[in-house]
């Protein structure tokens, strides 16, 4: 018997009080895992917990921690291609392929991801108007299902496109074939500007995002008045080599991927460190100290992808209460909506630090993926805020009404009632489940609470 653990994601909010945790180091054991769980309330395939609410949380079952299979099986530089086990974690990825001129296709804010957790969330980065998300540069992937069956699924497949976002539900992913993005230099080209207001900010982005790669806003969701929706922008590319100074142009630096690592943040904080007056003042620093418009900086990739990275465990800052990861996206042309929010957000003060605005591109064929196309707001808050659950069930009205929908891969209470409205090919990814998995043995705390 696999000892009881307590599991929590990323947030801190939600823990649970007993798991059984397995670390399978073989295909062989991961499905025996699996037909173990059955007797004892399911499982769930769970990477790096970097997911911010119960998504790879299994309450009194088990939970598969798949890091133990973090092999790259081959890497094909002339196609661009790379199989990897499914606890191959993102940054591990980074380490072998930027010197081979490579890179992950898509990159979240961190990159202390699996391929795997990838994969369930269908991940996005900076990058989705252009590039999609990530399971859409997924070749192929072997899944083993609930009854023990290894399935080799290419994006001609309905259960690959179940699979991508269906956050470990439709089986467990043992390894992957990604293809990637060929790169000349381990640093990235970087524009930095400043909006005035939300206004301007959604003008800006229109306007110009097609000309990068990369594109995202840092927004202030303190700032009232005139000031509402104040941001700064940041957009990038990967730099050529020719635009690099000529003493990192020498052999083995245009390439080298040296990520900087900080002290861990300490395991005990206050749990009002983050408060409306010391996050007003972080937030107007930062807004001041950007530059109204400064072009052609050259960045590193982990700071300018994953700065967070670099603290280890920076989720304790929000204290022992955790925190709330909120995520939405609303469709082109309902801007008058994401207005709304960001003024009842500031209306109400709420201490967020991390707050960013991206724009979409398409949205991605996965039954359950996130993105479609529109704004999409992602902002931390403190748990402990009062009268915070009911503000954001006010929230979720909104976006539901607007066609929106919450990212589940950051989620911890979402009302199941909302879930059909926001996500259209629910009833097709439940009907599938219960096709592949009668007896639901591949199941989490997130899929008990939403009825997935």
């Amino acid at each position: 018997m696999p000892p009881v653990t307590a599991v929590t994601g990323w947030g801190r909010t939600a823990p649970t009080a007993a798991a059984h945790v397995v670390r399978p180091r073989s295909y062989e054991e991961v499905a025996r895992s699996v037909r173990e769980a059955a007797g004892r309330r399911g499982g769930i395939a769970r990477g790096l917990g970097r997911s911010y609410g119960d998504a790879a949380q299994n309450a009194g079952g088990t939970v598969l921690d798949m890091t133990g299979l973090d092999r790259i099986r081959s890497i094909d530089a002339e196609r661009g291609e790379v199989v990897c086990d499914a606890g191959t974690s993102l940054h591990r990825l980074m380490e072998v392929l930027l010197p081979l001129g490579w890179f992950v296709p898509v990159s979240p804010g961190t990159r202390q991801v699996t391929v795997g957790g990838a994969i369930a969330a269908d991940i996005h980065g900076k990058n989705h108007h252009v590039s999609g998300s990530f399971t859409r540069h997924v070749r192929a992937m072997e899944l083993l299902t609930a009854d023990g069956t290894t399935r080799t699924l290419t994006p001609e497949d309905e259960l690959f496109h179940a699979t991508a976002g269906g956050m470990g539900l439709t089986g467990v992913v043992l390894r992957a074939t990604i293809g990637l993005l060929p790169v000349e230099t381990s640093l990235m080209t970087v524009d930095t500007e400043r909006a005035t207001d939300l206004d301007d900010l959604m003008a800006r982005l229109a306007a110009t995002d097609h000309r990068y790669r990369y594109s995202v806003a840092w927004i202030d969701l303190l700032a009232r008045g005139a000031a509402t929706g104040r941001a700064v922008l940041t957009r990038g590319d990967h730099a050529p080599l020719d635009a690099l100074p000529p003493r990192v142009r020498r052999p083995g630096r245009p390439l080298a991927f040296r990520p900087v690592r900080l002290p861990a943040a300490p395991r005990h904080l206050p749990g009002g460190l983050l408060t409306r007056t010391t996050v007003g003042l972080f937030n107007e620093v930062w807004y001041r100290k950007a530059p109204a418009l400064h072009t052609g900086a050259l960045q590193t990739i982990p700071a300018f992808f994953h700065p967070l990275d670099g603290l280890p465990h920076w989720n304790r800052i929000y204290g022992p209460g955790g925190f709330v990861q909120y995520q939405f996206v609303v469709g082109y042309g309902q801007e008058e909506t994401l207005r709304r929010i960001v003024a009842a957000i500031a209306c109400r003060r709420c201490p967020s630090f991390l707050a960013v605005l991206k724009r979409f591109g398409a949205g991605d064929p996965g039954w359950l993926s996130f993105p479609t196309a529109g704004w999409t707001l992602a902002l931390d808050l403190p748990a402990t805020l009062p009268g915070l659950g009911r503000f954001l069930d006010e929230l979720d009205e909104q976006v539901a009404t607007a066609g929106g929908r919450v990212y589940l891969a950051k989620d911890a209470r979402l009302r199941p009632e909302l879930l059909a409205a926001m996500y259209p090919r629910l009833a097709d990814f439940r009907a599938l489940r219960r096709s592949l998995d009668p007896d639901g043995v591949l199941t989490s705390d997130l899929a008990r609470r939403l009825a997935l």
